[in-house]
């Protein structure tokens, strides 16, 4: 599902645990809507309320405030959060992080619509969406939809770019 650099950060890396990126789409009254989920597994050293507390600890350190609000990404050039799309697959970068995950053709068509993804990234741990194995769509939409995962979120639409643009 994902892939994580490492590099220098100001916390220890091990707190974060294993994060993943996941991508979908989904439909909406003006069209299908591409999708990046981001969270941690809750493995790390101080298991899932520290993963948690390393994700928030992250996102805060980007200017990402959690919550239900949506920020507009595409009207902020200077947003710490890039979407390169390539190859199949979605590049997230910010700073302290890069992450990538392979995508299906329908984010792809949706993101080539949109021009943009919708960013969720929770501190809230999904410790059964290991990387590699398959997740149900309805386990998928119990948790990206949950209350408590939407409100320890930052969300923004981000947009795609790729190296032929």
């Amino acid at each position: 599902m994902t892939s994580i650099s490492s590099e220098t950060r100001p916390f220890p890396t091990a707190d974060l645990g294993t994060l993943v990126v996941m991508a979908w789409s989904g439909e909406q009254p003006d069209g299908d809507m591409p999708y990046l989920l981001a969270y941690s597994l809750g493995d790390g050293a101080g298991g899932p309320e520290g993963s948690a507390a390393a994700v928030e600890q992250l996102l805060k350190a980007n200017g990402l405030s959690l919550g239900d609000e949506v920020v507009d990404a595409t009207r902020q050039p200077s947003f710490p959060v890039r979407l390169l799309v390539e190859s199949g697959q979605a590049v997230v970068s910010m700073t302290q992080l890069n992450a990538q995950c392979p995508v299906p053709p329908e984010w792809l068509a949706a993101v080539g619509e949109r021009g943009y993804a919708y960013f969720l990234f929770t501190t809230r741990p999904w410790p059964e969406a290991e990387p590699g194995k398959p997740v149900e769509p309805e386990a998928l939409a119990a948790f990206a939809g949950d209350e408590d995962t939407l409100n320890s979120a930052a969300h923004a639409l981000v947009p795609a770019r790729s190296l032929r643009a």
